[in-house]
């Protein structure tokens, strides 16, 4: 037993040690988000002010995406600027977290084109909860509608 006791205090000195090293996969970048269309991505805060949406480029002041806002539903954009011209719809990865409750396990993109992409919460995963805009993409040559 004896001669085991220095072969199991190493294996316990290289666990302790193994336990204080830090390693990261995390890469900081200093460069700002950028969209397809190479435009920077700011965060804009939502009507309500309960989460914050993101934009990319800045709307011509006269275009129908001048009108809209984070926040906004579907069918008030749809009143407001009228129908768009493609439209697909994407899982995000939020389905397969257990016990996930919001609205936003499917994505709607919607291109307007000579506008940008306009993107929505899709709805949870028994599909309720709201279309609400959480990004809006100011891209008149519609690189950022990416089926």
């Amino acid at each position: 037993m004896s001669t085991h006791r220095p072969a199991l205090a190493l294996c316990a000195a290289a666990l302790v040690l193994s336990g204080c090293a830090r390693t990261s996969l995390e890469t900081k970048s200093s460069a700002p988000e950028r969209a397809p269309s190479g435009a920077e991505v700011r965060l804009v805060p939502s009507m309500n002010g309960k989460y914050e949406g993101e934009v990319s480029g800045t709307p011509a002041p006269d275009s129908r995406f001048a009108k809209v806002k984070i926040g906004m539903e579907l069918q008030q954009v749809l009143k407001l600027i009228g129908n768009h011209d493609q439209l697909y719809s994407h899982e995000s990865g939020k389905r397969w977290i257990p016990f996930y409750f919001g609205n936003d396990v499917r994505r709607v993109v919607v291109l307007y084109r000579g506008e940008g992409c306009l993107t929505y919460t899709g709805g949870n995963v028994w599909g309720g909860g709201g279309n609400e805009l959480i990004r809006i993409d100011n891209d008149p040559d519609g690189k950022c509608y990416q089926p």
